[in-house]
């Protein structure tokens, strides 16, 4: 595959040029030669994944195939990637079916060569049945709906005595943060100091008063209630693209849970009003109205997390009041992503009024309130 024919999933239905080059045959040779289990070739690129904000390829060696990613420094640096490695191997001690990550000859998870971040996986036990599935298409198979909300909770049995403190970064991570924050607006204000990009960017609008008018009602109250809400290490990306399927009889089971790079301390239902977000809207066709939300999806999520750890009615009221807000650390990260990172000024406008306040204005839609009301009613 060329340079030319490569492309990633994009902010809309299409797909796109990326912004960062394809990994190269000859860069792996470099990076892998300090991995004593996979320096010996030939090495050869036989995937490149589609994902857009990072690198990344399934790549054979003389001792297996494996997954390696390839960050911009801007985005990850070693220590920040080896954040989302710890919480990994955390799991793993628990066994959760979590992907390997490799290390180095020297030790080290996530190795740093010029301006880029590399990271070596496992690829993983099962099928990758999902891979070229983009984190907005809805699941519509229930079975695996309600097993991934069941694998769900089991993550979340695993990491409750994980007590590691919150991401050394922003960018393209999702966090509670302003959630939990009595007036959402002072607290952002506080972050421009180590965001400066960010704000920078929200000068050009009128963002305060955007904030008041679509994100700040479904805000009210919030942050009292997750004031009793313990912080818990989640993934904060549950689509079915980040999980291994695996054949057991004559059901599908997940095998092995990928892609760590948006977790970070927030909360169980933070988490799973995540995978519902991610899993139950089609948030590309919103233009199809009631055929957009999946309801059944969204209640066979619940279902699958009620088999496992018990949930009572006021978290899933707080998971609905969750649910149209979720989304507002990460959309605030695409936006400085593709204002400072990227240079991408339309993408840097869709994260902000599409994803951001559209998103938000959507839930406020009577297919929008069907969702919240199909998922309260399971109280």
């Amino acid at each position: 595959m060329s340079d030319v024919d490569h492309r990633v999933h994009g902010v809309g239905p299409e797909d796109v040029v990326p912004d960062w080059p394809p990994l190269q045959a000859d860069e792996l040779e470099v990076l892998l030669a300090d991995y004593p289990a996979f320096a010996a070739g030939p090495h050869r690129i036989a995937w490149h994944s589609p994902r857009p904000l990072s690198a990344a390829a399934l790549v054979d060696t003389a001792r297996g195939r494996v997954f390696v990613k390839r960050h911009h420094v801007s985005v990850r640096t070693a220590a920040c990637l080896e954040e989302e490695h710890r919480f990994i191997a955390h799991l793993h001690g628990k066994g959760l079916p979590v992907v390997e990550v490799f290390a180095d000859a020297h030790g080290h998870t996530a190795v740093t060569r010029g301006d880029w971040t590399y990271e070596v996986h496992s690829t993983g036990l099962g099928e990758d049945v999902y891979r070229q599935t983009t984190s907005w298409t809805p699941l519509t198979d229930l079975a695996r709906a309600r097993e991934a909300g069941a694998m769900l909770a089991r993550l979340h049995q695993a990491a409750a005595d994980d007590h590691a403190p919150q991401r050394s970064t922003h960018v393209l991570v999702a966090r509670d943060d302003l959630l939990r924050a009595e007036d959402p607006i002072v607290a952002l204000q506080a972050q421009f100091a180590e965001r400066p990009a960010l704000r920078a960017w929200l000068q050009s609008r009128d963002w305060q008063r955007d904030f008041a008018r679509d994100l700040l009602p479904w805000h009210a109250g919030l942050a009292t209630r997750l004031r009793d809400t313990p912080r818990l290490w989640a993934h904060n990306d549950w689509h079915v693209s980040n999980l291994l399927w695996q054949r057991e009889g004559d059901a599908l089971r997940i095998s092995g849970v990928l892609d760590f790079g948006l977790a970070s301390p927030t909360s169980a239902m933070f988490d799973l009003a995540t995978a519902i977000e991610r899993n139950a809207i089609a948030w590309l066709t919103l233009e199809t109205g009631f055929d957009a939300v999946h309801l059944q999806t969204a209640c066979a999520l619940i279902a699958g997390y009620r088999e496992v750890l018990p949930l009572d009615a006021a978290s899933v009221q707080l998971l609905a009041d969750l649910l149209p807000l979720v989304h507002l650390e990460f959309a605030l990260s695409e936006v400085e992503y593709f204002h400072a990172i990227t240079g991408s000024p339309d993408n840097a406008a869709v994260a902000y009024d599409v994803f951001l306040l559209g998103h938000a204005r959507w839930f406020a839609s009577a297919p929008g309130q069907a969702l919240l009301q199909a998922i309260r009613a399971t109280a």
